[in-house]
């Protein structure tokens, strides 16, 4: 299992929110390029970056911060937040940026899901953000007409590999991830699974790996609160592989 440290973006500095509410907002560290950094020197082998300020404009606001943050570092980098078009993908893709997260674009514009699988293999991820097993989009404030079971279906029919699936209801709440959920969902799908939203401590971590219904997972307020240590959660996480 991967593990994903995420850095959320919003007027250009690093942030978390509190399930998702742009009101219950709080700055979490300096720089984004720098946690970044930090982040790749502890050992992280992938960086999860959320353009809030995208995800409510419905289109990129810090791209390129983001694209600066790519190419400062060794190591992939996904992005998310208000990316709906054709344009705005290829140039995160070409630029630098590993794979890109569709969210609202990816239950509203299924024709530019398909096309963007075609053209990036394997680089093209679909956000699913629900609670109460309805798909949320334009950055959790609107319902996005479907339960999450029925749009696993329709991204894996449209060639998307990778599923960040969240939890609206565990995000930045520190109270564990939605274990039943991910299990739940594993079996429906061939889609690889990125577990989001809860996660608060190590023994999180171990219970995802232990579970197996998920192929990574995103930590963001768990790290800056001091609550898990990243260095730790990368060697405890490794050392429980199971061996090939």
């Amino acid at each position: 299992m991967i593990l994903l440290p995420a850095i959320d973006i919003l007027g250009g500095k690093p942030v978390r929110l509190r399930q998702g509410d742009y009101n219950q907002v709080s700055q979490v560290a300096a720089s984004v390029l720098e946690t970044a950094k930090s982040f790749e020197a502890d050992g992280a082998e992938f960086i999860h970056l959320v353009d809030l300020d995208g995800a409510k404009a419905g289109h990129p606001v810090n791209g390129d911060l983001i694209l600066e943050t790519a190419n400062s570092v060794a190591i992939p980098v996904e992005i998310g937040g208000g990316i709906r078009t054709e344009a705005d993908a290829r140039r995160y893709l070409d630029g630098g940026v590993h794979r890109v997260i569709l969210s609202t674009a990816a239950l509203s514009n299924p024709e530019l899901v398909e096309t963007l699988c075609k053209a990036y293999p394997g680089r093209i991820a679909a956000g699913l953000d629900c609670k109460d097993n309805r798909v949320k989009v334009a950055g959790w404030l609107e319902d996005g007409g479907v339960q999450i079971e029925e749009a696993i279906a329709r991204m894996e029919k449209l060639g998307v590999e990778t599923l960040i699936i969240t939890d609206i209801s565990k995000d930045g709440m520190l109270t564990g991830p939605a274990f039943d959920l991910y299990n739940h969902l594993a079996p429906l799908t061939e889609c690889k699974l990125i577990a989001s939203g809860g996660v608060a401590r190590l023994e999180d971590l171990l219970k995802l790996q232990a579970d197996g219904s998920v192929a990574g997972a995103i930590m963001g307020k768990a790290i800056y609160s001091g609550n898990l240590d990243l260095q730790e959660a990368l060697q405890a996480i490794s050392q429980e592989a199971p061996s090939c």
